[in-house]
């Protein structure tokens, strides 16, 4: 299968750089965004074959996709821990397992979760009706990937959306083309139907062009300029999109927290996962008063310990960010905070030995207030606000305080008072002594409150998101509809003791089949096309 277009004139080629060096790794033909529409005609052409077959065989499919990331997981660990400037071990876990975890529980499980379900109606009202909620494929679906997402998250929604019937048309970050060119690899290995998936490489353009062209709906990762912009184009469409713009997430540490795990939880979800630029990384930490100060000291030396450099070296932590743009804009944020009163008290830019990327220390900030920017905007970099609070309340009022909701965390030794936190507070995901676990959990849906995002994606619901709900009814042939009429006094008594019936009065119970027994007598032999003599 292949991943590009053929093009009678040179396409424009992608660059893979590795950020640490600055060396090229490779390149991808770019698709040009007016050839897009074909490609969605390509794949349609090829997808009704594909929905013919049975859950269980599709699902085979995804255990092989899986087979294909075990055989070829040390070369795709050394290409994505390249590409993404990220330690290898980290990629490992967070990327290469994950991907393995979710397409073995699709293979195993998903099948059940797509499977039709009967749903009971009410026997008073339509006694002989019976009903089911099938679930059917969209067509064509797009996934439209992030560059802090490269392989685990797509391959999933790539996975969910096969299981489920569709063809899969997937763009890759540009900055994840190689990650995106492996994806397509796995397919290939996996003998899915040639033609159902395409890869489809380029940049922001390429990817409204695959929201604006016939898919049936679009699945979003990435900035929110680019998903509000995609959002738009499928919502006028008319078609269903599910949109996940990152977050600002928050982390609250309270009074009986085990200090030592919520300093390390606090450094490697904030810090150490791709240099603070993972999908769900810590960015504002609020802690109890009474700890504060133990904590924060632990914390800004923890960050100085951290090492900061090429990710090849396995002592490294912490790898270079995404590019020197990004860079100016972390830098940005910080000096925005300490303009208006903030306290850096460790990390910055930084040039390690041997390095050509755009590199950035673990910073700890104290001293923010609520309007400045590093509070209000996702960061993208390893950067933490620590803000001390006086009681539970304030501190779940300030996580709330937020456009971007994607994860939380509460520490607390009291589960029960964690879980009841975790209801108070506005986040897709609320973990619990842990942050960042979700893509390890395969059967959990992955997604962002009101103001982060839209929908879900993983898990059982992501699976159903990848198909339409439709309901199938059954009414014996012998009998015609209760209510069909016609309509008169009989319908009404009918209807009025059907309603009494529901009622919780025992003394309304009563009534209605003392006075609706007849009429629902009446009703019932005209369902089954007979007359009941008036009397």
């Amino acid at each position: 299968m292949s991943t590009t277009l053929s093009e009678t004139s040179a396409p424009e080629a992608l660059l893979a750089r590795d950020p640490a060096t600055g060396e090229i790794l490779g390149s991808v033909d770019a698709t040009p965004p007016e050839r897009i529409d074909a490609v969605v005609r390509d794949v349609d052409k090829v997808q009704p074959l594909w929905a013919l077959l049975r859950l269980e065989d599709r699902a085979r499919y995804m255990r092989r996709m899986a087979q294909a990331v075990i055989d070829d997981f040390d070369q795709l660990q050394e290409t994505l821990a390249r590409e993404q400037g990220r330690p290898r071990a980290e990629v490992a876990a967070l990327e290469l397992l994950p991907a393995i975890d979710a397409l073995i529980w699709i293979a195993e499980e998903g099948a059940a979760a797509l499977a039709a379900r009967r749903i009971k109606g009410s026997r008073l009202a339509a006694p002989a009706k019976r009903g089911r909620i099938a679930y059917e494929p969209y067509g064509v679906v797009g996934v439209i990937g992030a560059g802090s997402a490269p392989f685990a998250q797509p391959l999933g929604q790539i996975a969910g959306a096969l299981l489920a019937g569709n063809g899969v048309i997937f763009k890759p970050a540009a900055r994840a083309c190689l990650a995106g060119g492996w994806t397509g690899r796995v397919i290939v290995r996996a003998g899915l139907p040639e033609g159902l998936v395409r890869v489809v490489h380029g940049g922001a353009d390429v990817g409204v062009a695959l929201a604006q062209a016939a898919v049936a709906k679009v699945l979003f990762t990435g900035s929110p300029a680019v998903g509000r912009v995609v959002a738009r184009a499928c919502v006028s469409r008319e078609k269903e999109v599910t949109v996940e713009l990152g977050g600002k997430d928050a982390m609250l540490v309270l009074a009986d927290a085990n200090m030592r795990n919520a300093v390390a939880g606090a450094l490697w979800a904030g810090c150490a996962v791709a240099a603070g630029q993972a999908r769900g990384s810590v960015e504002r930490v609020y802690v109890a008063r009474e700890v504060h100060d133990r904590f924060l000291g632990a914390l800004v030396a923890g960050a100085r310990a951290m090492r900061v450099g090429d990710p090849s070296d396995p002592r490294t932590q912490v790898g270079p960010l995404a590019s020197a743009r990004r860079l100016e804009h972390v830098e940005e944020v910080v000096e925005d905070a300490l303009a208006r009163g903030a306290t850096l008290l460790c990390g910055g830019r930084v040039d390690p030995p041997g390095t050509a990327g755009a590199f950035y220390a673990p910073a700890v900030l104290t001293g923010t207030t609520g309007e400045m920017r590093v509070m209000r905007e996702p960061i993208d970099g390893p950067v933490l606000v620590v803000v001390p609070v006086d009681s539970v309340d304030e501190a779940i009022a300030l996580a709330n305080d937020s456009g971007f909701s994607l994860g939380a965390s509460v520490w607390t030794a009291d589960r029960y008072q964690g879980g009841r936190i975790a209801r108070e507070l506005h986040a897709g995901m609320v973990w619990l002594n842990d942050h960042l676990p979700g893509p390890m959990i395969s059967r959990g849906p992955w997604g962002a409150a009101a103001g982060g995002g839209l929908g879900r994606t993983l898990g059982e619901a992501g699976l159903r998101a990848c198909a339409q709900e439709k309901l199938i009814t059954w009414d014996p042939p012998v009998t015609r509809g209760l209510w069909w009429g016609p309509y008169d006094q009989t319908m009404v008594r009918a209807a009025r003791a059907v309603a009494r019936m529901r009622s919780g009065r025992e003394s309304d119970r009563e009534r209605a089949w003392r006075d609706g027994a007849l009429s629902l007598a009446r009703a019932g032999a005209r369902a089954l096309g007979r007359g009941v003599p008036r009397g």
